[in-house]
């Protein structure tokens, strides 16, 4: 299958790459000149593929997705279809299915998940859209997921697909604060002489065995103690979304607003515990992380 690609930031490219690998043809283009885009403006990108066309949106939420869609709108043609891979708030999914469907373009919102790792080990993909919109790119899907019966849901119509990723990182948060307090108390206690093997121990035969604990382990090998990462771990939107939305539906949500709080702490502390997040997430996604 041919699918335009916008966005070779480091999800885009990986995803591009991991597309070109399973046999589909890729024109991918990004605003920097540095990307390795294959064209140089959307105009060229609609014009390399044929129609109905496909594109897949890798860019963040806010004004950057605001302004391609706008763009898009304008370009494409009745029956071409867009992908919405990135983290757009499921309220305004629905405000550009409705914006695009007047002009006959089909939107499919696709929650994605693994950062960096997905390109070899395939990317969780939480679909949201019509029936025969994700049938169309069901190829590309596949291709996409990781091995096996587990990794791609349609979870439902249109913003369901962003939905649930907004859940999956709200637990992210719940799951990463608890392993981070948990290594912090380890490393206060006297009884413990080496924390980062209690953790390794742990890899095998635990109820907490996971591939988060798997990455604090690796991070511990690599800075033991974390000596050399600031206790600062930045937050995400769709986070403070998810509890607003919780909060509308009467479900209460401990656990992961206190990691929500915790996270905004962070940014006038310099706890232990955040120094084992900020190293879980770059472990897993590659974000950047503050050296002391």
């Amino acid at each position: 299958m041919k699918i335009g690609m916008i966005g070779l930031g480091r999800m885009g490219k990986n995803m591009a790459d991991r597309l070109r690998t399973g046999g589909h043809q890729v024109v991918g283009y990004d605003i920097s000149p540095e990307s390795g885009r294959d064209v140089d403006s959307l105009q060229a990108l609609v014009d390399s593929l044929e129609a109905p066309r496909a594109i897949w949106v890798m860019v963040p939420a806010g004004k950057p997705i605001e302004s391609t869609l706008d763009q898009l709108g304008d370009l494409l043609d009745r029956g071409d279809l867009v992908i919405d891979g990135g983290n757009t708030r499921f309220t305004q999914d629905q405000a550009h299915a409705k914006a695009l469907g007047a002009k006959g373009i089909g939107l499919v919102d696709v929650g994605t998940s693994n950062g960096i790792w997905g390109r070899e080990n395939g990317y969780a993909l939480m679909v949201g859209g019509s029936d025969e919109d994700v049938a169309r790119i069901q190829p590309i899907l596949d291709t996409l997921k990781p091995e096996g019966d587990f990794g791609l849901v349609h979870a439902g119509g249109t913003g369901a697909g962003h939905y649930a990723k907004m859940v999956h990182n709200g637990i992210e948060y719940g799951m990463m604060q608890s392993l981070a307090e948990g290594y912090a108390v380890l490393e206060a206690s006297d009884l413990i002489q080496e924390p980062g093997e209690v953790v390794q121990s742990w890899r095998k035969g635990s109820v907490i065995q996971s591939w988060l604990l798997d990455l604090l382990a690796k991070s511990l090998q690599e800075d033991p103690h974390l000596a050399h990462i600031a206790g600062k771990a930045e937050e995400t939107g769709e986070t403070k979304w998810m509890i607003d939305d919780a909060l509308e539906l009467g479900i209460p949500t401990p656990a992961i607003t206190s990691a929500l709080y915790a996270r905004q702490s962070s940014q006038i502390q310099d706890p232990m515990t955040m120094k084992a997040v900020s190293a879980l997430r770059n472990a897993f996604g590659g974000h950047p992380i503050v050296k002391e």
